[in-house]
């Protein structure tokens, strides 16, 4: 039974980061893996990156990050894909319980019926679902999948996942490097296999009426998720079935440690974000001095003497906000913002239920139903949503140039 333990500043999942900075976390994984591997002495192999041109519109066989821009068109800032969410939906719904559900197949001919239809009716919200039995949608689930133009969890690193299966015996090392895989994943691919992977949970934890176990699950599904193209692509998928499930088995049973980014990756980030900083800082105070030194001796052609004993005065300088104070702001509550003083035992929940008591009579019950979260914005971080449990003086000594912010956390 492995855990992930919470340090001081809690555990970050995914989510909980702005892509600006989830995309230096792949950076990062990338390079923590191949050294990963190569201190175990195993070769980290890749294939090459193919370009594969899927249709442009559509719901199968269409590109997770084109399916998800025309979604968000209709629903902005949706992460996974309308089609695979309804698809997961109706199964929660209806199918957890239903004996044999992903292995007893359902229609060929009733499937590729469905499949038409959507194609048709699914964007104008005329398909009904009421008509699509347990087995036809678990079919429907598996054809999406099957059909991407690029596997889930992707040609480049397919190799990688086979050898940490293969060449790494212990389980606890094997799950050090899919955990650096999972963050190396495109964002469309992580976020959709992590609605499927909750959705399989939810499935083996019905075992006892679906007759469906950990190990049934990951025989049924690992050929979807890891397909294999060209001439001898069924002999490979039969050489590797045995590998590709227990890869399967591994992403279901540690999924909860599998979707939290690493602590040592976000101070890395973090790192690399102040550097950033100092260089655009160097290059402005440049441009700032030459600028200065112009406008200086314009002014020095154009402007009269000075009198004699004329005083200039400095400019008006605000006092910073004291050591370890910080001022959050709530911009949906009533009251918008407060100051408040930090010590080591202050945590992120202290200050949402402080504003909680001090605005829960004058918010509005939209804003009292929402599960909100504190945020750190700015500074050295991009965006990040805090751990409830996250003691507060020590991120904000990480990061003192931080906002603070309350509001919803995004779904």
């Amino acid at each position: 039974k492995f855990i992930v333990r919470k340090s001081r500043f809690g555990l970050t999942e995914v989510g909980d980061l702005s892509p600006e900075d989830m995309k230096k976390i792949r950076y990062l994984s990338l390079i923590e893996l191949t050294a990963f591997y190569d201190a175990l002495g195993v070769e980290l192999k890749r294939n090459r990156a193919e370009r594969v041109r899927g249709r442009e519109n559509g719901l199968f066989g269409v590109p997770l990050n084109v399916l998800l821009e025309n979604d968000q068109k209709k629903v902005p800032g949706i992460k996974v894909p309308l089609i695979f969410q309804k698809l997961l939906l109706k199964l929660e719904e209806t199918g957890l319980e239903t004996e044999g559900i992903l292995r007893v197949p359902g229609s060929a001919s009733r499937v590729k019926n469905l499949h038409q239809e959507l194609e048709a009716k699914f964007y104008e919200d005329t398909f009904d679902w009421d008509q699509v039995r347990n087995n036809d949608a678990a079919g429907l689930l598996k054809m999406f999948i099957r059909e991407l133009p690029s596997p889930l969890f992707t040609v480049e690193y397919l190799p990688a996942f086979i050898t940490l299966v293969e060449k790494i015996s212990k389980i606890k090392l094997q799950l050090q490097a899919l955990h650096l895989l999972i963050m190396l994943l495109p964002e469309a691919n992580r976020d959709t296999a992590k609605a499927f992977l909750q959705f399989l949970k939810k499935v083996v934890a019905n075992e006892g009426k679906n007759k469906m176990n950990l190990w049934n699950v990951s025989m049924i599904v690992a050929p979807n998720l890891f397909i294999y193209k060209g001439k001898r692509a069924n002999q490979q998928e039969m050489q590797a079935a045995a590998t590709t499930a227990h890869i399967v088995r591994l992403l279901i049973r540690y999924q909860d440690i599998l979707w939290t980014v690493p602590s040592f990756l976000i101070s890395q980030v973090r790192k690399m974000n102040e550097a950033a900083m100092n260089n655009s800082k160097r290059q402005l105070m440049f441009d700032k001095g030459v600028r200065k030194l112009l406008r200086r001796k314009t002014m020095e052609r154009e402007r009269p003497e000075r009198p004699e004993g004329a005083v200039t005065f400095p400019p008006y300088l605000q006092s910073d906000i004291p050591e370890g104070v910080i001022r959050v702001y709530a911009p949906l509550h009533s009251k918008v913002s407060m100051a408040i003083q930090l010590n080591s035992q202050t945590k992120a929940k202290d200050i949402l239920a402080r504003f909680h008591c001090e605005n829960s009579r004058g918010s509005s019950q939209d804003v009292r139903g929402q599960i909100q979260s504190l945020h750190e914005i700015g500074g050295n971080i991009g965006q990040h949503c805090l751990d409830p449990d996250a003691y507060m003086l020590d991120v904000y000594r990480a990061n003192p140039q931080a906002e603070w912010v309350i509001k919803p956390k995004a779904s």
